[in-house]
């Protein structure tokens, strides 16, 4: 099952750099046999590096330090592309055979059966320690080993522990030093980051952020011997403000462990910046320690691992890639970009008020929909929107449509520009409207807009389309009903709720039916954009955008890079 990690032979260099592209399609552009001519010397050194790597991950290995009473078997396991050695493990006698992408071992004379380890989806590092190998391994629960430290997961799916397996070679320590460094190679050879970035979000959620840090986040990146920087935010708008200044030539990527605000604020701090193309490339990985964490869960449950920050964790260390759509957000000339959602009404009432009861933690947003359900507000107002292929009969035609762009400045002849949003602009004919008044509006770019709420059940990554849930009118009982549906998604089947795909969206937000006086409040990704008069919060000068005037999203299709579990469906 694992054929397509190491294959038992390499014969020539260019099968080995073929391997490295299929491993880091990030880093090679281009790569010939014998030189690199459009890469720099630093980056053409670290990929000689990655196609030796992936060359003795490849080829078939030999003896480590062969006994002179086990010559023959240790020639005929070479010939299978098998290293083989004697080892205790335990205290017994064991054999250890390293190929083919697998550690495994058998105890001395048959005995008991073969245990293996895959060095891509269980291990996490490797060291040697005089006659010693240790190696650290992240495996399902039950595994035996000689020091375990298990790590609560929650939701379905196969439960994971620390696990070390330390194998005493019986040829001493220059079989362990052997043995080691290939494990090392092959770990290599699969891209894994070196080097990391951390934000650690201290006031996030029950502020237990720092704790889980310490105590679950950073043992494994150190198991897995994983250089980190950790920056603590002090304040909101820390993590964009250090993102956008950040060296991240120093880094392999950033990590976010936080809900999904700080990784919001690093998103927006990359995208602002003059090299954005290439700083918008860094991969970013998210662990959930916040309230709503709902990037962190997609992205676990649509490789159908369990929802858990060791699982999170060790996703970004087998430094798995996975493209994300952004969404730019635009106002006149002001923008924001979302990785997550954008909410008006009902979602966006519950998600922003029910900020007075953050100590529950996210059994605040049960809490406080059942209070905003018994007191129902509808709002005026009308959206309009691109709608993708299949979805075009929603709506109503719209005879025009303004298309907001924003330009680059100029600074002594030269361009400088931070990302404007995508180059795509829409015809008239393109899009389609409907008119309120609105119980809810819900737009969304991955699954799940927390840990325990399916918003979209059908959204996609890096399809280009968000997926939009519109509620018009919903009686109150049947409103209720529709909440407790929200954990598997299956709400969106209700015959009173719109759901489609679409490119491109814009509202124009209205008053309250009720109270003519007071608006709505506008949420993008948990944070407040944009609140009407008479909201819950800070005044409306604090907004980045102005409340009532059109507010336009569209999609650039796989602009950023998060860390994911492999094999996302």
């Amino acid at each position: 099952g694992h054929s397509n990690l190491c294959e038992p032979v390499v014969r020539s260099r260019s099968q080995a750099i073929a391997s490295v592209r299929r491993f880091h399609p990030h880093i090679i552009q281009h790569v010939k046999t014998r030189s690199h001519p459009a890469i720099e010397k630093r980056e053409a050194l670290h990929i000689n590096r990655l196609v030796r790597a992936r060359l003795l991950c490849l080829q078939p290995c030999v003896r480590v330090t062969p006994s002179s009473t086990a010559k023959t078997s240790a020639s005929s396991s070479a010939m299978e592309g098998l290293a083989t050695a004697n080892v205790l493990l335990d205290g017994a006698p064991a054999e250890a055979t390293l190929g083919s992408g697998e550690l495994r071992w058998r105890r001395a004379a048959g005995a008991g059966e073969e245990r293996a380890l895959s060095l891509e989806d269980e291990v996490l590092g490797v060291e040697a320690k005089g006659k010693e190998v240790v190696v650290r391994a992240f495996v399902a629960s039950g595994a035996t080993s000689r020091r375990t430290s298990c790590a609560a997961g929650a939701g379905a799916g196969v439960k994971r522990c620390r696990n070390d397996f330390v194998f005493e070679m019986a040829d001493g320590e220059g079989a362990a030093a052997g043995w080691a460094e290939k494990l090392r190679a092959c770990l290599d050879s699969f891209g894994r980051p070196k080097r990391l970035f951390i934000f650690v979000n201290p006031f996030g959620g029950k502020k237990r952020a720092k704790k889980i840090y310490d105590t679950e986040i950073r043992p494994m990146f150190e198991a897995a011997n994983v250089s980190i920087t950790m920056q603590e935010t002090e304040c909101q708008g820390h993590a964009r403000e250090v993102a956008s200044s950040l060296d991240l030539a120093k880094y392999d990527g950033i990590v976010c462990v936080s809900g999904d605000g700080v990784l919001v604020e690093v998103v927006n701090g990359i995208l602002q910046r003059t090299d954005w193309e290439e700083a918008i490339k860094k991969p970013i990985g998210v662990v959930p320690a916040g309230t709503g964490n709902g990037m962190a869960k997609s992205l676990l449950h649509a490789a159908r691992e369990t929802y858990s920050v060791t699982n999170a964790v060790f996703a970004i260390i087998r430094g798995r890639r996975q493209p994300l759509d952004v969404c730019t957000i635009l106002q006149g000339e002001t923008k924001f970009f979302s990785v997550l959602l954008m909410t008006w009404g009902l979602v966006a009432d519950i998600d922003i008020e029910s900020e007075k009861y953050r100590w529950m933690g996210s059994a605040r947003f049960d809490f406080y929909a059942v209070l905003r359900i018994m007191n129902l507000r509808k709002y005026c107002g009308s959206i309009c929107f691109v709608p993708a292929p299949g979805y075009e009969a929603y709506g109503e035609p719209v005879k025009q449509v303004e298309n907001p762009t924003v330009e680059c400045h100029h600074q002594n002849g030269s361009r400088l520009c931070s990302y404007q949003g995508p180059s795509v602009q829409f015809q008239s004919s393109d899009w389609r409207f409907l008119d309120g008044p609105f119980i809810a509006v819900w737009i969304n770019n991955v699954p799940w807009a927390a840990e325990d709420i399916m918003a979209a059940p059908e959204a996609k990554f890096s399809d280009g389309y968000m997926d939009a849930v519109i509620v018009r009118g919903c009686p109150r009982a049947d409103l209720l009903g529709l909440l407790m549906k929200m954990s598997d998604g299956s709400y969106v089947k209700s015959p009173y709720v719109t759901y489609l795909k679409v490119r491109s969206f814009q509202l124009s937000p209205g008053q309250l039916v009720e109270n003519p006086k007071r608006g709505g409040i506008i949420d993008v990704d948990g944070e407040v954009i944009a609140r009407g008069e008479g909201t819950y919060g800070k005044s409306q000068g604090n907004d980045e955008m102005a409340y009532g005037l059109p507010i336009q999203l569209t999609v650039h299709q796989a602009l950023a890079t998060v860390y994911g579990p492999n094999k996302i469906r």
